[in-house]
């Protein structure tokens, strides 16, 4: 990824948290994003065996001060976990955290008798892996109609699927789409900025609803809010907010969720353990986004897939490219992503719009795709900078007028993730089947479609009424 593209992203997170510090991780690496001077441990004798150690260990340590090691939320949570604050959040940028390094590392001895972890940074679970989508949306003509194409199957109450889509909400005039008659939630809220620029990721909740309705007409969908502050949200945070959707709408058939993050191990997010273990007690299928880092590194909560207790619970879904025969670019890959659906130019609702979009090509110019790729990849194209203007082509200057009359294009896998999960919930219906985990297991059995993937011979689930679009393989530069 290009480190100008993170760091706009991570600035525009950063103005959408301002009572928080926010660093980059691992060290100085752009991995994922964490919250400085604090860290996460379970409630109870944990917790406490954590801020006692972080504290002796601060007291010993040359350079370090114990003055900042408290608690600093209640003991008890419905996520299972307390925040310990080990340091002051106004030290140093965003290259790292020295005291949020220095606990982790206090803690390894007693992790090591333990053969589990105990404590872990806050990280920042987005929409995107480092904040970072696929590309951004773009006007669609509404003539030419969504892709996937809405289903022919119709809509019964008495049998309709319940899906709970995780993300940031809904635009203001979604009741306008008729294809998103059965669609319900919260409201994005705020949709621009005092300049009247639309705010970034606007829409994606809406682009979701659209694309599983589209593919799975037969849906009661709900849409969150959770991730509302530029995508994303605290990791501390987010398995509360988890609980509260749950505890609100009752555990659906399917959660589709669309964000994560790396966080450099093989066993989880803390934050979210206490929500993941009660989700294997339900019947729901968690469908959940791989990431768009083109990478095989573990992308969270979407990789649990690839645990021995969730892999019934948890379907994992990386993008394929526009003709749907290879991997897109941006998304993340290995053996822990399960399936992968189109995800790569979709065409979805997003509502009405007239408003700058600032952030639209205004990146560096990419004289090559960012992951090394060879074809004419949402990386590439447009590749020039500046913004659209209302025909849809790229223009220089500043922001121009983006009309959106309905329609949009967008690439990531935070849209390959509700095409599976639509494809999950269309099998059900067409096959009577109540139980969403049993209805992932025979779909994929049962469709025995391939595609490639770095080599690698993958399952893929391709709605029918998806139509694919040519690749143009670019010349090698000279």
């Amino acid at each position: 990824m290009a480190p100008q593209r993170f760091h706009e992203q991570f600035d525009q997170i950063q103005r959408s948290m301002p009572d928080v510090s926010l660093a980059m991780g691992p060290d100085d690496a752009a991995e994922f994003i964490y919250e400085k001077g604090v860290v996460l441990a379970r409630d109870g004798e944990e917790a406490r065996l954590v801020e006692d150690t972080v504290r002796g260990h601060f007291t010993e340590a040359t350079g370090l001060t114990a003055d900042h090691v408290q608690r600093v939320s209640p003991e008890t949570n419905r996520s299972g976990i307390t925040r310990i604050q080990v340091g002051d959040p106004g030290h140093g940028d965003r290259r790292g955290d020295r005291a949020v390094a220095h606990a982790l590392r206090a803690m390894r001895e007693h992790e090591g008798r333990a053969r589990r972890r105990l404590v872990s940074r806050n990280h920042v679970v987005s929409i995107a892996v480092n904040s970072c989508p696929g590309d951004e949306p773009v006007p669609a003509p509404l003539t030419q109609g969504t892709n996937p194409a809405a289903a022919e199957a119709g809509y019964d109450a008495d049998t309709a699927v319940g899906v709970l889509v995780i993300d940031n909400g809904l635009t203001h005039d979604y009741r306008t789409v008729p294809l998103l008659a059965h669609v319900q939630g919260d409201l994005h809220g705020t949709e621009t900025d005092a300049q009247g620029n639309l705010l970034q990721y606007v829409g994606h909740g809406t682009f979701i609803a659209g694309l599983l309705a589209a593919v799975a007409p037969n849906t009661n969908i709900t849409v969150r809010s959770t991730l509302n502050d530029a995508g994303a949200i605290l990791e501390d945070q987010f398995g509360q907010r988890l609980f509260d959707a749950v505890d609100e709408h009752g555990w659906p058939d399917v959660i589709s969720l669309s964000a994560g993050t790396a966080n450099g191990r093989d066993d989880g997010l803390l934050g979210v353990q206490s929500f993941m273990q009660e989700l294997r007690r339900q019947r729901t299928l968690l469908v959940a986004a791989a990431g768009n880092n083109s990478s095989a590194s573990k992308f969270w909560p979407a990789a649990y897939a690839d645990l021995p207790d969730y892999e019934d619970a948890v379907l994992s879904v990386g993008a394929l490219r526009s003709d749907g025969e290879f991997g897109a670019c941006f998304s993340n890959y290995g053996s822990w992503v399960k399936a992968y659906a189109p995800g790569e130019r979709l065409t979805s609702t997003l509502t009405g719009f007239d408003a700058p979009v600032p952030y639209l090509y205004q990146h560096s110019t990419y004289d090559e795709c960012r992951y090394h790729f060879t074809y004419a990849c949402t990386c590439q194209y447009p590749r020039h900078t500046g913004v659209l203007s209302t025909a849809g082509t790229p223009t220089a200057g500043k922001a121009d007028q983006v009309m959106f009359e309905g329609y949009a294009h967008w690439s990531g896998t935070s849209f390959a993730a509700p095409v599976a999960a639509g494809m999950v919930v269309a099998y059900m219906t067409a096959n009577k089947l109540s139980d969403a985990r049993a209805a992932r297991k025979k779909l994929l059995a049962e469709t025995g479609a391939y595609a490639e993937v770095r080599g690698a011979h993958v399952p893929a689930l391709r709605p029918p009424t998806w139509r694919p679009t040519p690749v143009t393989q670019l010349a090698p530069p000279a």
